[in-house]
């Protein structure tokens, strides 16, 4: 059974390249696997809920995807939330259009009738892109050394869309930014 779905960003495939490495930095070094091990994607959630009917909604997002043009993102620092799974991350700096882009979202599945949870409200978002997940506590600043190589910023575009179910991680499916409404 489902835990949940989220609403994605993808990134350009030289950007998503900078990010998996450091995703199999960390895999080779043992301090965390779990983003690997569940086939998730490079990512910035811009939403998530218990619940989704992507049959219904699968068009709707299409359409709001399709108005959408590609979003430049530059991962600009480095974080860890202050909770018990240790989660890393690279921040991107909180450009006006990415901003944009998720409230718009969140406004269009407000009016399908989908919860907005807490997180994703525009006055409590925070956007991220996970690079290690159940960092284990004598590790961190191992893995922090790791990110800090990377030599940020990191450049490069959101181009795509994705609704994914979790967990195991499994793509229902994707939208290119501006993508044409042909099929």
């Amino acid at each position: 059974m489902s835990e949940g779905y989220a609403i994605e960003l993808y990134f350009d495939p030289a950007l998503e390249n900078q990010v998996l490495k450091a995703w199999n930095v960390f895999a080779r070094r043992q301090i965390s696997t779990k983003l690997i091990n569940t086939e998730s994607r490079p990512h910035i959630t811009l939403f998530s809920t218990s619940f989704f009917d992507s049959t219904r909604l699968e068009s709707v997002i299409k359409n709001f995807v399709s108005k959408q043009e590609p979003i430049s993102i530059s991962f600009s620092t480095i974080g860890t939330f202050s909770s018990d799974n240790n989660v890393l991350f690279l921040s991107p700096t909180p450009s006006l259009s990415l901003l944009q882009l998720q409230s718009q979202l969140c406004d269009t599945m407000k009016k399908e009738s989908v919860e907005i949870g807490e997180d994703y409200r525009v006055d409590s978002w925070v956007p991220f892109c996970p690079v290690a997940l159940d960092v284990p506590k004598s590790r961190m600043a191992e893995a922090f050394s790791v990110l800090r190589d990377l030599k940020l910023p990191v450049n490069g575009y959101g181009m795509e869309i994705g609704l994914v179910e979790f967990s195991p991680v499994r793509e229902v499916f994707s939208f290119p930014l501006g993508n044409t409404l042909e099929s």
